[in-house]
């Protein structure tokens, strides 16, 4: 007996006298099933979990699943009305992560999901802080980015994938030279400047997790005299960020990503700094296109080398919900391999699990190495709070404005809210029940 079965069996041992009782109607489908309500927001995925729930519902007569597709600020309306979803599937980032912070969610360090999951993964979780003694949130999809490249133009021109700062600047040069664009800009879009430009300079420079570490240590004293500060560690970063924006199309300033996917499919530029989601984008315009990723090298050591990654979707089941049991099962569902696996790789997602082969899509077979060593980092941008427009700032530095004066700005932010923010929660596992 599988230990689904089991746990079900032993849940409805448990729940017999209320089942006698009628209670058990509240929450139950026109079949007689417990129903669950799944938070599921990333909408180019919904085909793929619009059929999974389909196969879960088929699969078994007691849970009926239905998707809740309203996005994460009705979500957090229902946290506050008490009222949350069942179980959720969303972006790991600082807003979802408040229900971690506020020991809103169910330990799941008991679950097989949890014990398949990474462990290098860990601290990239624990980034946006944690609830003591508990595994609140388990990573399910996790979205690698670095430089896409058009192996065509570079092999036309006998350039290598460059490994070190002064390689990148050699085939920037080689390709100028050649009449070709070396990198594609879209500033007139400030993600893709955050998520690009500013992040990948960042992550090639400096170990971000340590940084904003000993950022948040810091508290308030955020500044030109800190031992650590936007203004001084972000500097020379930033300054090569601004060199290399001097090897882009001479309209960046106006373009654009939707721009900026139809130029690089038309082959009007060697580089682009985007995610895998733009190759979707890409292939509307031209299938045929060959491209590759690999990470931007920032310094001259090649082990500095790693790549951009974000808990793209993470598992939770919050505290309130009156049907946990059934939530944990069909969480259990979604962990099995087929069914993740296949969900990370129709998504180009690597799959967080101990055992999970690599992708398959040679588009981004440049990134699997890192990935599988751990040289990856989160962007600077997500670790920073929503309350502080960093994408308009590295927007406004590519764009012209004062570098130095942008970090400065950066630090008071900082410095702002952190004092206004509440002290670390502590709550121990328990304390709210």
């Amino acid at each position: 007996m599988s230990s689904r079965s089991t746990r079900f069996i032993r849940a409805a041992a448990a729940g017999a006298v209320l089942a006698l009782s009628g209670a058990l109607l509240a929450g139950c489908s026109a079949d007689g099933r417990e129903t669950i309500r799944f938070a599921f927001s990333k909408r180019e995925a919904l085909d793929f979990m619009n059929e999974l729930v389909a196969e879960y519902n088929g699969s078994q007569d007691r849970v009926r699943v239905e998707m809740d597709t309203s996005g994460i600020d009705v979500v957090s309306a229902s946290f506050v009305r008490g009222n949350p979803p069942d179980i959720m599937l969303s972006n790991y980032n600082y807003e979802t992560a408040r229900y971690v912070q506020r020991c809103a969610l169910i330990d799941l360090s008991d679950t097989e999901a949890a014990a398949n999951s990474r462990e290098d993964l860990e601290p990239l979780m624990a980034q946006y802080g944690s609830c003591e003694g508990r595994t609140s949130a388990i990573p399910y999809s996790v979205m690698a980015a670095s430089v896409i490249y058009n192996k065509e133009i570079f092999a036309e021109h006998d350039i290598e994938v460059p490994q070190t700062w002064d390689e990148l600047l050699a085939a920037c040069d080689a390709l100028e030279q050649a009449g070709v664009t070396p990198i594609y800009g879209t500033f007139k879009d400030d993600w893709t400047v955050g998520q690009g430009w500013y992040d990948y300079a960042i992550g090639g420079s400096l170990d971000v997790l340590d940084f904003f570490d000993r950022l948040a240590a810091q508290g308030t004293e955020v500044g030109p005299d800190s031992e650590v500060s936007f203004q001084k560690d972000f500097a020379e970063p930033i300054d090569r960020m601004m060199q290399l924006t001097e090897y882009t199309n001479d309209d960046a300033r106006s373009r654009a990503y939707g721009d900026g996917n139809l130029a690089f499919a038309q082959g009007e530029a060697a580089m682009y700094l985007q995610g895998p989601w733009a190759f979707a984008e890409i292939a509307k315009t031209s299938e045929d296109v060959d491209l590759g990723t690999f990470p931007l090298p920032m310094t001259d050591d090649p082990d500095d080398l790693a790549v951009r990654v974000n808990m793209d979707l993470a598992a939770m089941i919050p505290a309130e919900s009156q049907h946990q049991d059934a939530a944990r099962d069909f969480l259990e569902f979604l962990f099995e391999p087929d069914n993740i696996e296949a969900y990370n790789a129709s998504q180009l997602g690597f799959t967080p699990t101990k055992d999970a082969p690599p992708p398959d899509d040679p588009r981004i077979e440049g990134m699997i190495p890192y990935y599988n060593e751990g040289r990856i980092y989160q962007g600077a941008s997500v670790l920073t709070p929503r309350t502080i427009p960093v994408n308009n700032y590295a927007q406004a530095m590519v764009l012209g404005s004062d570098t130095d004066r942008m970090l400065r700005t950066l630090d008071a932010d900082w410095a702002r809210v952190a004092f206004r923010a509440p002290a670390p929660h502590t709550k121990a596992e328990g304390a709210d029940k």
